[in-house]
């Protein structure tokens, strides 16, 4: 539907946004590994760190030799394993775009706590919804979900820059192209439950991030801000950069199941 691809958003508690680089940095480096390796065995990480619900409740088991953590590290692990370059490059530019401010609103390790649980929560309600099936969910998407709805509670009016169908880039408020995208997640996961991305854990993380940002934020940290940010690109006027200074700028979803 979209692509985000920068906010006009500045960090107003912390100075660098950490933990979202690093959560960043890790899961392109999960990926540069598994897409080293030779197709059998990208195949046997994937399901040796991807949750397989018919394993989370005990209807089927690894074959011997393809455990490769415990199966409760695995409601974790697989949010950092992705199917490939698009379905990781997707997953990233949210978190890029968004995951700064809402680490911003929550500090540094709170954050953490709150990208990890989105990610299991998302794993936990895809199991519910599949508790027989044998196929790995991987990918970040639960956790990104968990992000998403945190920000519109938070920044509902700052306008983003998004990529509209591909094609068109518009400055839009945040509410708008993110409560569709949550209403998409919802409406899918009704008419295509079964299908290869993982409805479920989206709508999972999404319901996850709503709740946590409820009690993860820093005291006096306001919901629904009302003041409507603009792109300066919109506005036509010149970025003020101070000596020395650099202006900073910041520029979804998949098999196994995503």
């Amino acid at each position: 539907m979209f692509i985000p691809l920068h906010d006009a958003n500045t960090l107003k508690h912390i100075k660098v946004q950490w933990v979202t680089l690093a959560l960043i940095a890790l899961n392109f480096a999960v990926w540069l590994f598994t897409s080293l390796e030779s197709e059998l065995a990208a195949q046997a990480t994937t399901v040796g760190l991807g949750y397989i619900p018919a394993v989370a409740f005990g209807h089927a088991q690894l074959a011997q030799g393809l455990e490769i953590v415990p199966e409760p590290l695995t409601y974790l692990t697989y949010s950092f394993v992705h199917t490939g370059f698009w379905h990781l490059a997707s997953n990233m530019v949210f978190l890029w775009v968004f995951g700064d401010n809402v680490e911003d609103a929550l500090g540094h390790m709170r954050f953490l706590l709150f990208y990890l649980l989105c990610a299991a929560i998302g794993a936990l309600c895809h199991g519910l919804l599949t508790t027989a099936s044998e196929a790995p969910l991987v990918g970040a998407s639960g956790a990104i979900s968990g992000v998403v709805a945190a920000y519109v509670m938070l920044h509902p009016r700052v306008r983003v820059w998004v990529l509209v169908f591909l094609r068109v880039p518009l400055p839009l408020p945040a509410f708008v192209p993110l409560l569709l995208w949550i209403g998409q997640q919802f409406f899918m996961l009704a008419i295509a439950p079964d299908g290869d991305v993982s409805w479920g854990a989206h709508v999972g993380g999404i319901l996850a991030g709503a709740l946590l940002v409820l009690v993860l934020r820093r005291p006096g940290v306001p919901l629904f801000d009302r003041q409507i940010v603009t792109p300066r690109a919109v506005r036509g006027e010149a970025a003020p950069v101070a000596a020395g200074a650099v202006e900073r700028q910041r520029l979804p979803w998949g098999r196994g199941r995503r």
